[in-house]
């Protein structure tokens, strides 16, 4: 049965890279220090995605579930390019998720506007196709082609190398890692909505099957 939430986690989600000292010592340099949660959440937004829509878990899913919905919102949690990550969402083979990002959403501009954050190293790669949608019912896909030396359009093939509260990197396809899609190719200008499905590329065995989802993140908007 698909899982479905509302709740929406407006803060990045926490890293062991950065201690609370760290985080409020940012926050006072935001000029937001003083300000109680209720105020944070509303006022502190960031290009990560806010809301899991819904997620139906395909064969041998279950790691990840337990943090649910934190674990895919906020931040990605690079490992680096030779290791995969272990704060993610398995989908599972054939699993599905929908995330949200709150206004002013995925923009586009030049180049790369999304990017898909999963944990691939080496020669393991998870793929998945990914969809956009401006009200979360008419949708746009990106096509997937896994049948050349290297995947095209597809997630789940380049590693990620951004990790905790530093947005800059974490938003720049130079350097954060992860994969990049244009909506131009789509010819998009805006979109709210943002699906995930596993394209059952590996084994589906155990409970960690299928596309691990790290992150979203918006690249151009006024954060």
């Amino acid at each position: 049965m698909p899982i479905t939430t509302t709740l929406q986690y407006k803060n990045p989600k926490p890293s062991s890279s950065l201690s609370g000292w760290a985080l409020m010592a940012g926050l006072y340099a935001l000029g937001v220090g003083n300000l109680g949660c209720s105020e944070l959440s509303a006022d502190l937004s960031d290009p990560f995605a806010d809301e899991m829509v819904s997620f139906s878990p395909g064969t041998s899913a279950g790691f990840g579930e337990q943090s649910l919905p934190e674990v895919i919102l906020g931040p990605p949690a690079g490992a680096g390019a030779n290791a995969g990550s272990l704060d993610v969402l398995s989908l599972g083979c054939g699993g599905e998720i929908v995330l949200r990002f709150d206004e002013p959403g995925i923009i586009d501009g030049p180049g790369v506007d999304l990017l898909v954050f999963e944990n691939p190293f080496s020669s393991w790669l998870e793929l998945a196709e990914v969809s956009v949608s401006v009200d979360g019912q008419q949708w746009k896909t990106w096509p997937c082609v896994a049948d050349g030396a290297k995947p095209v359009g597809c997630a789940g093939v380049e590693p990620v190398l951004a990790d905790g509260f530093d947005w800059a990197a974490a938003t720049d396809p130079a350097s954060a890692g992860g994969d990049g899609f244009d909506l131009q190719e789509l010819a998009l200008t805006k979109v709210n909505f943002v699906r995930i499905r596993d394209l059952a590329t590996q084994s589906c065995q155990g409970t960690s099957a299928g596309f691990d989802l790290d992150a979203l993140a918006a690249v151009h908007a006024p954060w």
